[in-house]
């Protein structure tokens, strides 16, 4: 028998699951490096994906609590989609990815893990990350730690803001 580990998932499994929403709570916190926030703006912030699908998953969140667009004004909607955009520019940068999966799951049926609060994943993706692991498995391989690839993406962030 092989023995995969895979030690910060312990966190997830035997964790307290929250009984409020941590995508509202956690920009209200003053602890951005804890809470995997690497960036914030008017309507919107990035936040990486604590239990990610491959290296550098980030999420869009809106500061409004809502499931869906309906519950999202235009200039938030619209921002969502830029800042969107500027996240592949940053882990471009930082990454080289060789492409990207930007998708919204609305809903348990399509698989929303957190289904009250809307968000954008961006997972960026490269030839042969998704091997038999994944697929016979159900073990997904990160290559690096999670505090690691926010140290690499946050000063990304910053420095590629002027672009804004």
């Amino acid at each position: 028998m092989k023995v995969l580990w895979a030690p910060w998932r312990m966190e997830y499994i035997l964790g307290q699951k929250e009984d409020y929403c941590i995508f509202c709570i956690k920009p209200l916190e003053n602890n951005d490096r804890d809470n995997l926030i690497l960036y914030r703006d008017k309507n919107v912030f990035v936040m990486m994906n604590k239990f990610p699908y491959n290296n550098g998953h980030l999420m869009v969140l809106p500061y409004v609590h809502t499931s869906s667009f309906d519950g999202l004004d235009a200039d938030t909607v619209s921002d969502l989609m830029r800042i969107t955009k500027y996240c592949v520019e940053c882990l471009r940068e930082a990454f080289h990815p060789e492409g990207f999966n930007i998708g919204i799951n609305i809903g348990k049926a399509a698989g929303a893990g957190i289904e009250e609060h809307l968000h954008v994943h961006v997972v960026p993706r490269w030839g042969g990350d998704s091997n038999f692991m994944a697929v016979t498995g159900e073990v997904r391989m990160i290559p690096e730690h999670i505090r690691d690839t926010y140290d690499k993406l946050h000063p990304i962030f910053n420095k590629l803001l002027q672009k804004l």
